[in-house]
């Protein structure tokens, strides 16, 4: 009788543990997140019947490798154009350059520039639209453009009367630390007066953007939708899929970014015509370290780096830890290698400003006053600007 009740009672537990497996295997996973661009049916409903605009690039995939334009257009919809951000439609143009006007080889859907001389879409290229649908991956850093391009999508639909549709996803740097950008410094690399890392995602800046009245129509002036992901929240680590441009290629990068573009105003080279831009750094004189690379032509990242094929001397920060977020450590560090040395380090001081939203900054770092001591000069800025960032929040914050 035992053996019976044994043998029972061994039929039940792996009939349970079976059926256990079968509802985890098929249950949905909560820590999935689900980007804007994913939720198709949503955005079928929110533009049916309009003529649709699209800003996009290489990084608008949904989970299953989907290019966007590719997923709306088997919903259906009528998409009239692209309009595409610093690097193109492909993500594979040199940073700076001018994107041109063309057609999507895949799909023969019209491509306009907004990314060099024409950085915000004219009343003439808006004239048949509807609606535009933004969905681009940002790194959490004023001086990414792709914001600078929302910005101004977002400025002429307010002035056109169209809507402006985002499909949000995660912010990979995902702080709020750095100088906030001071009146005088605005630029394409600063439309906002936030600071460097400003701690939102791209739906929420432009629910910032418009309900602080940043655009030129004012206040909520811009008709603004934005298709909310699911299953993240702030200060939620993200591993990008893909590159968000060409010299970000990877995580590292993607984390020593906000550190390390300051550098870019200054003689230092971050290592852009190699295979591990914003990963290094260094110059031809040998004072600046042990540690070599040389820059050359590479065709979809940089086809004319500082210093093309002249060996470099620095500093390899791939195997360095990094706990993220911004840091000025790096510029200081070099600052003083450069022997304090103002006129060779700061060579584009007015480019390090703009970068910076300030000149502050640079002249703190001249003066020689430590991290510590910089950073207690943003903190009133910070403390300001935390307080408007509360406001436009469309996901948990960090926790406390």
């Amino acid at each position: 009788m035992k053996r019976i009740y044994f043998s029972l009672i061994m039929i039940l537990l792996f009939a349970a543990a079976n059926t256990s497996a079968k509802e985890t295997k098929t249950c949905p996973d909560s820590n999935h997140i689900i980007m804007g661009a994913e939720q198709t049916d949503k955005i079928k409903e929110l533009v049916k019947n309009k003529r649709v605009g699209l800003i996009a690039n290489h990084t608008s995939i949904l989970s299953d490798g989907t290019h966007l334009l590719d997923a709306l257009l088997k919903k259906g919809l009528n998409i009239k154009k692209i309009f595409a951000p610093e690097h193109g439609f492909r993500g594979t143009d040199d940073a700076g350059a001018d994107i041109k006007n063309s057609i999507d080889g895949k799909t023969g859907t019209p491509i306009v520039s907004v990314y060099g001389k024409n950085n915000k879409p004219t009343a003439e290229q808006l004239a048949d639209v509807d609606v535009i649908i933004f969905d681009i991956q940002d790194v959490g850093t004023r001086f990414y453009t792709y914001i600078s391009t929302m910005h101004y999508a977002m400025e002429a639909c307010a002035e056109m009367n169209k809507e402006f549709i985002v499909l949000d996803r995660p912010n990979p740097n995902d702080y709020v630390d750095g100088p906030v950008r001071k009146k005088g410094f605005s630029s394409f690399v600063g439309v906002h007066p936030v600071p460097v890392l400003h701690g939102l995602t791209v739906g929420e800046l432009a629910h910032m953007i418009n309900g602080e009245g940043w655009i030129s129509t004012g206040k909520n002036s811009c008709r603004l939708h934005v298709i909310s992901m699911k299953n993240w929240r702030h200060g939620q680590p993200y591993s990008l899929p893909i590159k968000p441009s060409p010299n970000l290629p990877n995580d590292i990068s993607v984390k020593l970014y906000p550190s390390l573009c300051f550098f870019e105003g200054t003689s230092i080279s971050v290592g852009r015509g190699t295979q591990f831009p914003f990963q290094v750094l260094g110059n031809p004189d040998k004072k600046y370290g042990n540690f070599t690379f040389t820059p050359q032509a590479i065709k979809g990242m940089d086809t004319n780096p500082m210093y093309k094929n002249k060996i470099c001397f620095g500093e390899d920060l791939r195997s360095k830890p990094f706990e993220g977020g911004l840091s000025l450590r790096f510029v200081i560090r070099f600052f003083e290698k450069s022997g304090r040395n103002e006129k060779e380090f700061f060579s584009r001081a007015d480019w390090f400003d703009l970068l910076a939203g300030t000149d502050s900054l640079r002249k703190q770092i001249i003066k020689g006053l430590s991290e510590k001591e910089i950073r207690e000069s943003w903190k009133t800025d910070l403390d300001a600007y935390k307080q408007i960032r509360k406001k436009h929040l469309l996901y948990d914050d960090y926790s406390k």
